[in-house]
């Protein structure tokens, strides 16, 4: 691939450039990734002529940002600095300091509460001038709007400051609302408005299984108002009709802008990630190792309790991210599973698949029985390692006395005690009953979409499946008690990532599988999907598989899934990690070192235009 070469002499170089995201020090969802992860490019870029722009939520950003004291704070001379003393002399409450992130970039926080007392006025003004109805009893509508009035003023402060031209990027609705005013006020800002993911579009996607089929007769004002976020979708359209330059993040997205928002993007920005973070050299291969034995332990305590097969010719597969059933393509995952399952089963190859859905869903607690075999098998370990003491001491010792050169009967060197205690932990442990589907009791069970799959296909982790299915409906971390690690080492551990999304209009969990040397599995409905597929050839050879869903049926796009799934369980262990050292060394191409090139573009446009 011809990854773009950045040109830093493309954008003024006294400009300043503000950056506006709900999720800076504020991590909610996959725009705070997109933010994060780009700074330290942005900063090596920008310097000292960059900030970033959010909300102030005390409990959020007590964890990720360092506030410059009173004395530092008035002995700041950057322009940002001076725009926060303006603020704070007129009883604005602003924050300024450092996001304790890679590339330690500037920060102003804004507390949007101090704005309730004029929610009224806003509102009004909003209708009065924008076409924008509030109503009374949307706390984040409040939120955004108190937060957007704060934001004009920062925006108006700091031109009022300097002589430098000023760029002002907004990042989705949330962050919108200050741009139909700066442009009516004619602030002498250039503006920039990305939207990641029209709201509308989500909404459609989720609700619409042919939604790309329909997206040119949908009415955005009944479909609006009909999934009642008519605000919402009225202040991302002002947003985007109102910034000098509009852009989204992927060609899928594109056609959403067109027919959703009536406005044609003026460029695409793609997402990357900051490689560095994940690269590991040498040691990725041995990272894997090193966490698929962690994997091994959560298998052995999950499916060991009621029958056992061989880790060792085993494949961990895995998807990730919000509880979208249809958009994130599960349904499409699982009914793959279910043919991969027969498909193996019929061919009589070795080898087992554990397929794990990590995902976030309301529930009462961890299922008992999980855990309960999990603390079991600690007991079997200490059990073991202590016979392992004892046998290895009084083996030495006798190996050392003896004058027989065979080996001595090991059994014999155990005491009775130890002997008793393995058998009967072994005996409490083991169990005829199949090994659970999902790991926790969720509230809602009789409703969950992924359950009622596995049911209805017989997808129970019978012990003759070839694939088994653990369902976790919570995010892997270190604290939790079944897998005790990061979710990155997690997926290290993995071989292969799943993510045939039907809606994505970007997608990091398969790009993060990537910088982690992980082979994964992407659709050309997803931006990441389709931007490999335009830019990176023979990218199966490098370990990302694109599924084809534009234009094709479910069972089309699941009958290649399949087969992509087939392919991958024939691999040997040699080409697996021969197909791992590809991948990772293709990370590179993703790098925000590379790709925030296209950032410069849009803002070298904006300069243009006004």
């Amino acid at each position: 691939m011809q990854v773009p070469q950045s040109t830093p002499d493309i954008v003024a170089p006294d400009a300043l450039l503000v950056e506006v995201a709900w999720e800076v020090c504020n991590q909610v969802g996959g725009i705070y990734t997109v933010i994060r992860s780009k700074v330290p490019a942005t900063v090596q870029g920008w310097q000292d002529r960059y900030c970033l722009l959010g909300p102030y939520f005390a409990n959020q950003a007590q964890a990720e940002f360092e506030p410059l004291s009173e004395t530092q704070l008035a002995a700041a001379r950057d322009p940002f600095a001076r725009a926060v003393r303006r603020m704070r002399a007129a009883g604005y409450d602003v924050q300024y300091g450092v996001w304790l992130i890679t590339g330690r970039p500037r920060a102003v926080l804004l507390n949007p509460f101090q704005a309730y007392p004029r929610l009224g006025d806003i509102k009004r003004d909003l209708w009065e001038h924008h076409g924008i109805p509030t109503p009374d009893n949307d706390d984040l509508l409040h939120q955004v709007e108190a937060f957007g009035v704060l934001a004009k003023v920062f925006v108006q402060e700091l031109t009022a400051e300097v002589t430098q031209q000023v760029l002002v990027h907004f990042h989705e609705w949330m962050t919108g609302v200050a741009i139909p005013d700066l442009r009516r006020e004619q602030t002498p800002a250039h503006l920039l408005f990305t939207t990641h993911a029209t709201l509308l579009g989500r909404y459609l996607a989720m609700n619409d299984p042919n939604f790309y089929d329909h997206l040119m007769q949908v009415d955005w004002e009944a479909e609006a108002r009909n999934f009642n976020i008519e605000t919402a979708v009225r202040i991302e359209r002002a947003a985007a009709h109102g910034a000098h330059v509009f852009t989204t993040v992927s060609e899928l997205t594109v056609r959403e802008c067109i027919y959703l928002l009536d406005r044609i993007p003026d460029a695409v920005l793609p997402n990357g990630l900051n490689i560095e973070r994940f690269v590991a050299l040498h040691e990725f291969q041995n990272l894997h190792q090193q966490y698929k034995a962690k994997i091994h332990e959560f298998v052995m305590a999950h499916f060991f309790q009621s029958y056992s097969f061989d880790l060792d010719n085993t494949l961990y597969l895995f998807t990730s991210g919000r509880y979208e059933y249809h958009n994130k393509g599960f349904d499409l995952t699982l009914e793959a599973l279910a043919r991969l399952n027969h498909r193996i089963q019929q061919s009589g190859v070795d080898g087992q698949v554990v397929m794990f859905f990590i995902t976030k869903r309301p529930f009462h607690s961890i299922n008992p029985q999980v855990l309960q075999s999990r603390a079991i098998l600690n007991e079997v370990r200490e059990t073991c390692e202590a016979i392992e003491q004892q046998v290895g001491e009084r083996m030495f010792y006798a190996a050392a006395a003896s004058t027989d050169h065979r080996l001595p009967d090991l059994s014999a060197m155990v005491d009775d005690y130890w002997k008793l205690r393995y058998r009967r932990t072994l005996q409490s442990w083991k169990t005829t009953s199949l090994p659970p589907v999902i790991t926790h009791n969720l509230i809602d069970d009789h409703n969950d979409d992924i359950l009622d799959f596995v049911r209805r296909a017989n997808l129970v982790n019978n012990r003759h499946d070839r694939v088994k299915i653990v369902y976790h409906p919570d995010f892997v971390s270190p604290t939790s008690p079944l897998f005790g690690m990061e979710y990155g080492q997690f997926v290290r551990g993995c071989h292969l990532g799943i993510f045939p999304s039907y809606y994505e209009p970007w997608g990091y969990t398969p790009l993060e599988c990537v910088a982690r040397g992980v082979p994964a599995i992407t659709s050309d409905l997803s931006g990441f999907g389709d931007y490999v597929m335009q830019h990176v050839p023979d990218n199966e050879d490098k370990g990302i598989y694109v599924i084809e869903r534009k234009e094709r049926s479910f069972d089309e796009a699941a009958e290649q899934l399949t087969s992509v799934l087939w392919d991958f369980v024939l691999q040997s262990r040699r080409e697996r990690i021969m197909q791992r050292n590809q991948v990772e060394s293709s990370s590179e191409m993703f790098d925000w070192k590379h790709l925030r090139v296209y950032y410069d573009r849009a803002y070298a446009l904006a300069l243009e235009r006004s």
